[in-house]
């Protein structure tokens, strides 16, 4: 059963950016996030009190499991619904966090002593020039767009946040308790977001179904779901293995948005396609 992880890891990562696009039209991002990060602390500590999950024994860990928190979910996702929110396109987003993997990998070699091996740099560098490719229409359309150096700010942030979230719980609390420590890290998100959100928006919402619906998969299948699988895959594999599977995840939301919202696929988002598969293939083998 785990070596499926993987895969739907990504099935599931890759439909944050639809629930993003369904749910932003109705809040502004970090308000949005907060709503999210209130839900997820409520429901996982609940469950994590009726079985009687283990909280860490050393306040050292409860820091650093908070510290991957604000990286990974904080920066990273404030920074992708921003750059959304301000009109960047998700696929420019997704490209522009695309990089992760390659800089995962400098920081494995030098933060963690891992060795990347050449084959597994060949494979990096394909898999990102196959992210370029599925996403190269969408940024030939707004490359020479006003104020695209400003929304690409957030986008650059949210990809700081998820290569230092990596490494850094890699290298200092790669185990801890799926419940537990999804209360941990999601706790100082929410009191950091809220002051960020009470000093730069309305904090205003409607309330729609659409909005419900997104916030509800966010909660359930992305912040539940694919952040558990999230940290199982950096529990057992390497840095540069797990930050591989990131490509994918641009092609796979454009299946999902061909799929879903009739939006077109070319013959070269096709080619790219198979370039991605078969450098995170590389890259993991």
């Amino acid at each position: 059963m785990t070596r499926f992880y993987p895969l739907l890891f990504v099935l599931l990562w890759s439909t944050g950016f639809i629930g993003a696009k369904y749910g932003l039209p109705y809040a502004e991002p970090i308000t949005f996030l907060c709503v999210r990060y209130g839900l997820v602390i409520g429901l996982m500590g609940l469950v994590a009190l009726a079985t009687r999950a283990p909280w860490p024994a050393e306040p050292r860990q409860w820091l650093h499991i908070g510290i991957t928190g604000l990286l990974v979910h904080a920066l990273y996702l404030g920074g992708v619904f921003s750059a959304i929110h301000q009109g960047l396109p998700a696929g420019i987003t997704s490209l522009v966090v695309g990089l992760q993997p390659l800089l995962t990998a400098l920081g494995a070699g030098l933060l963690l002593g891992e060795r990347v091996l050449p084959r597994q740099w060949a494979g990096l560098v394909l898999g990102f020039g196959g992210v370029g490719l599925v996403v190269s229409s969408k940024v030939v359309a707004v490359a020479g767009g006003n104020g695209l150096q400003a929304m690409l700010v957030p986008a650059l942030l949210a990809l700081a946040g998820i290569t230092a979230g990596t490494l850094y719980q890699k290298r200092f609390c790669p185990r801890f308790d799926l419940r537990t420590g999804a209360v941990i890290q999601f706790v100082p998100c929410l009191l950091v977001s809220s002051a960020f959100a009470a000093s730069t928006e309305t904090m205003v919402i409607d309330w729609s179904s659409q909005f419900v619906f997104a916030l509800l998969w966010l909660v359930l299948v992305l912040s539940v779901g694919a952040i558990s699988l999230l940290n199982l895959l950096i529990r057992s594999g390497s840095a540069v293995n797990v930050a591989s599977l990131f490509y994918l995840t641009p092609p796979t939301t454009a299946l999902i948005a061909w799929a879903a919202f009739g939006e077109t696929l070319t013959g070269l988002a096709l080619v790219g396609m198979g370039i991605t598969v078969f450098g995170v293939w590389l890259a993991r083998k």
